[in-house]
């Protein structure tokens, strides 16, 4: 669901930069310094496995489009709502940057839609409640653990996604795109992430089920009559991760769909495979042209050196592994730097006022 340039005004993309730059500072500024520091070998094997995560398009049967983890869910209910967006603000960054996945311009509407209701809509609203109800209490401690995580996973995927695909209308809909009408739009990019959203729940309470068998004080609001008795060491489930993130990000990765999102595939179709046009927009000419996206587009193409993770004007499948571990790394190291430097700062604020 990253969107392109062309999809937003300059306004709207500023607009959207504004209200997740926002959200980020006030992120910074509520984490607790004890905690942040605390979490900061799951942030980092954590985000890097969203960001494995990510490359890995999964089919949706019969509709010949595809659909891909956001992870906002995932790591807010590891790391909590505010370190959960910045780590995804990093990787939708990094992905921009580096592997031109997301126009620049439209990083902000990006963070929005793919990150801030995955891990505040969702978590506040979804996770939190449903893990500190008494939900599924006849279960006993460990099946009614199980059960909330699956639900709120499920759920909170669903729900959130339905959320960003709607703004992913919304804002093309302000920027006065006109060859994507509302209406006939949003008919078809809800239903799509309907199907996305629900694989990504099943996904996602695929991994915090197992972090919850090895090491359930990594999750958030467990009750402590649902905690089961961990299964590995804190050092061993963080490495299992890890590898799990290698192995997804070098070598899954490269059985990821050929089929297009459910962006793209809502915009044009996927008539290749049989499947309808959908909106029918031409890939190679659509939505709004502006100086802001052309500048974005520049910058893009400097810094990205493994475009669509790939080498340059290259089909080896070297790059695709080459991306997913390089990638995976970038987004371990920087999500930990900017936690890091939250709590200096955060710090240092502290005590000039004692």
């Amino acid at each position: 669901m990253h969107m392109a340039d062309a999809l937003l005004s300059p306004a709207v993309a500023a607009t959207m930069y504004a209200a997740s730059a926002v959200t980020v500072g006030a992120s910074v500024k509520t984490l607790k310094k004890d905690e942040t520091t605390a979490k900061l070998p799951a942030m980092a094997v954590t985000s890097a496995l969203v960001f494995a995560g990510q490359m890995i398009n999964y089919t949706i049967p019969g509709t010949g489009s595809s659909g891909h983890l956001c992870g906002g869910m995932m790591l807010s209910a590891l790391l909590g709502p505010q370190a959960g967006f910045l780590s995804m603000v990093v990787i939708l960054t990094i992905q921009s940057l580096f592997f031109a996945d997301g126009g620049l311009l439209a990083l902000g509407a990006n963070c929005w839609n793919m990150a801030f209701y995955g891990c505040f809509v969702g978590y506040y609203l979804l996770w939190r409640p449903i893990m500190r109800s008494g939900l599924f209490g006849k279960l006993g401690a460990k099946g009614a653990g199980r059960a909330k995580i699956m639900l709120a996973s499920i759920l909170g995927c669903v729900i959130t996604l339905q959320l960003g695909a709607f703004s992913v209308v919304l804002e093309t809909s302000l920027s006065g795109i006109t060859e994507l009408p509302f209406s006939a739009f949003v008919g078809i990019m809800q239903p799509i992430h309907l199907a996305i959203g629900l694989i990504e729940g099943l996904i996602t309470s695929a991994v915090l089920v197992f972090v919850y068998e090895a090491r359930p004080e990594l999750l958030m609001d467990l009750n402590t009559g649902d905690v089961a008795q961990s299964r590995f060491s804190l050092k061993g489930t963080l490495i299992i991760l890890a590898v799990a993130a290698s192995i997804v990000g070098g070598g899954l990765s490269l059985m990821a769909s050929s089929y297009p999102d459910g962006l793209e595939w809502s915009m044009f179709g996927n008539t290749e495979s049989g499947y309808s046009e959908n909106m029918g927009l031409d890939e190679e000419n659509f939505g709004v042209s502006s100086s802001a996206a052309d500048t974005a587009g520049s910058i893009q193409e400097k810094t990205a050196f493994l475009p669509d993770y790939a080498f340059a004007n290259s089909d080896s499948a070297a790059g695709t592994t080459v991306s997913g571990l390089v990638g995976s790394a970038i987004v371990a190291g920087v999500a930990v730097l900017v936690c890091l430097a939250g709590g200096f700062f955060r710090k240092k604020k502290v005590a000039a006022k004692a």
